[in-house]
């Protein structure tokens, strides 16, 4: 089990995103905070895998919560639940390490991708063998360690950040990953995961193939191109 520690300075909302833990498979909540303080404390007495971190906070805010524990030695990850938009908030935490941002407000099921997407990263950590630089350029890509460069330019009415999230979920992929796999794993309509990833098909980021069922359509498949092949594509 994932032992989650909640903090929230609301006392309901708290209690709310406990029981949204306690529903993903694999988790547990063992505690609750209101306060930056009682966070540091906390972590200190539970020693949770994972911390679940708003940042507005009545008495510290949360990054520096984040940079207090690790000050004190705490490696506990952080998942920042927070409804701070701003560009500052977002990069400091990126910089302090969070393995993820859930803007709020937000529903159980895209907590849920998040957890499950965290919990596949502690999997490779856990279970990964290293015998050269592939196997550790590889665990990067799955941990967010080390990204993919940046997302090709998207059309209008596109999102760049969602184009990020579909191309890092490519590049994490054992293979190929259809649009509703795709859609699944970082929260989208599986209309909208086929449209980003038909784009970055087009601009020879991303390879496409199909796969034959017993009836019906065939399966479009996708599979994320190493730079030198897809750079060679987009060249011929």
């Amino acid at each position: 089990m994932i032992d989650v520690l909640v903090v929230d300075d609301d006392f309901m909302v708290s209690r709310i995103n406990s029981g949204f833990v306690d529903r993903c498979e694999g988790f547990r909540v063992i505690g609750e905070a209101n306060s930056g303080e009682q966070a540091l404390a906390r972590v200190a007495e539970l020693a949770p895998d994972l911390v679940l971190l708003d940042l507005y906070l009545p008495d510290v805010f949360g990054l520096d919560v984040i940079s207090r524990l690790r000050a004190t030695g705490h490696d506990c990850d952080i998942l920042v639940v927070s409804a701070a938009r701003e560009l500052e908030s977002v990069r400091g935490a990126v910089r302090r390490g969070v393995v993820n941002y859930l803007l709020k407000p937000f529903d159980f099921d895209d907590l849920r991708v998040r957890l499950e997407q965290y919990a596949a990263q502690r999997a490779s950590l856990d279970n990964a063998v290293i015998s050269g630089q592939t196997d550790v350029d590889r665990l990067l890509t799955r941990t967010g360690t080390a990204g993919p460069a940046a997302a090709p330019a998207v059309p209008k009415g596109m999102s760049p950040e969602t184009a990020d999230l579909v191309t890092r979920a490519l590049r994490a992929a054992d293979g190929t990953l259809s649009a509703s796999e795709c859609a699944v794993l970082i929260g989208i309509s599986r209309v909208s995961a086929r449209r980003y990833l038909e784009h970055l098909t087009v601009t020879g980021s991303v390879d496409v193939s199909l796969r034959y069922g017993v009836a019906g359509r065939p399966e479009r498949r996708y599979r994320w191109l190493p730079a030198e092949r897809a750079g060679s594509r987009s060249r011929g």
